[in-house]
């Protein structure tokens, strides 16, 4: 026989929500995501939650718990003290669809923006060869399961929303920071890139992207630090300042990089063909092609019935304010927190 727990689990979407209270049967080696099964089961069947290998390999049942981002099927139920009441609350820093789901749309697009590794053209498949101590280099960085608690946990994008335009956060750092190690990758200018378009400059390495993640993947250490000294290096390379001493700066600088959801369209019917020429050589004496123009998203596919399939759920709202307010308290103590979210005061408007 099992033990009766009491949880705490957030119910609501978008609009807003509350924690709700269960008395849920646990029993031995069950996790955090065995219980959130039984409550479909047994008390509310239309809490949603997302979740797919339960071996905490697909990074689908990202959550929170009792304050801490975690992983739902690799939090085991005898962490936590007999008495001790077990909160859990979606992820923060993404838009609420519902309960414990949240929209990641954010993170797939930047996965869009970044340039994929492009082999040496003189070589075809089953031609690449490397070195065993390249491989090892780039190896960890490719144990990421994409949970996005890294992403959750970064404050640049948790606490700015403003942010998310140009910066792409941790997980896609060493992603960057991979390709950059990469000996057959053909594309040399991935550091600039990650310091203009990625947002590299705004992480102040606190860590907390490291702290959090599932593998063990040393974020900050093996991946942001080496690439931001590999940037400063480029920056402050002594022959390239003694080249800005002789030459002009337009000459010597890197290009201003571009991306395709900030470039201004143009179309043959509302600009001439030699406008249009002029106007895309201006275009590529000034900007660097990082990658291919992404497909625009298409819709989803509609049945006979009007309905979508459940696989092709999309969604494309804004980010909604955090459906958590201030009045909400965790049983967890923060002292025993590992990370210290900051909290801003929330600036007073002058009432007319």
């Amino acid at each position: 026989m099992g033990t009766v727990r009491h949880f705490r689990v957030w119910r609501g979407d978008e609009s807003g929500g509350q924690l709700e209270d269960f008395q849920v049967e646990v029993n031995e080696g069950e996790v955090v995501l065995d219980i959130i099964h039984r409550l479909q089961a047994t008390q509310t069947p239309d809490l949603a939650v997302r979740w797919n290998c339960k071996a905490g390999k697909c990074g689908s049942c990202s959550m929170e718990i009792n304050g801490k981002p975690r992983l739902g099927c690799m939090t085991r139920m005898s962490t936590f003290g007999e008495g001790e009441t077990v909160t859990v609350t979606p992820v923060r820093t993404f838009p609420i669809i519902r309960d414990l789901v949240t929209d990641v749309s954010f993170n797939y697009q930047k996965a869009r923006e970044l340039p994929a590794f492009e082999p040496p053209k003189d070589l075809q498949p089953g031609e690449y060869r490397m070195q065993q101590i390249d491989v090892e280099r780039s190896q960890e960085f490719r144990k990421c399961i994409e949970c996005f608690l890294c992403q959750n946990v970064c404050h640049v994008i948790r606490d700015h929303e403003e942010n998310k335009p140009t910066f792409s956060g941790p997980r896609f750092f060493i992603r960057a920071a991979e390709l950059d190690m990469h000996p057959l990758d053909e594309r040399e200018n991935r550091k600039e890139m990650a310091q203009q378009e990625q947002g590299l400059g705004y992480c102040n390495i606190t860590k907390c992207c490291t702290e959090v993640c599932p593998e063990h993947i040393k974020i900050t250490d093996n991946a942001i630090i080496p690439m931001k000294e590999r940037v400063v290096d480029r920056k402050y390379d002594p022959i390239v300042w003694l080249g800005r001493k002789i030459f002009r700066r337009d000459q010597l600088d890197e290009p201003a990089v571009s991306t395709p959801h900030r470039a201004p369209a143009m179309s043959g019917a509302s600009v001439s063909g030699g406008e249009e020429a002029a106007a895309a050589g201006t275009q590529a004496s000034t900007t660097t092609n990082w990658h291919h123009t992404p497909a625009a998203p298409q819709a989803a596919p509609v049945g006979e019935d009007g309905k979508l399939n459940l696989t092709e759920l999309t969604s494309d709202r804004a980010a909604a304010q955090s459906p958590f307010g201030d009045d909400v308290t965790f049983p967890l103590p923060t002292e025993n927190l590992s990370y210290q979210h900051p909290r801003e005061e929330k600036p007073k408007h002058d009432e007319h």
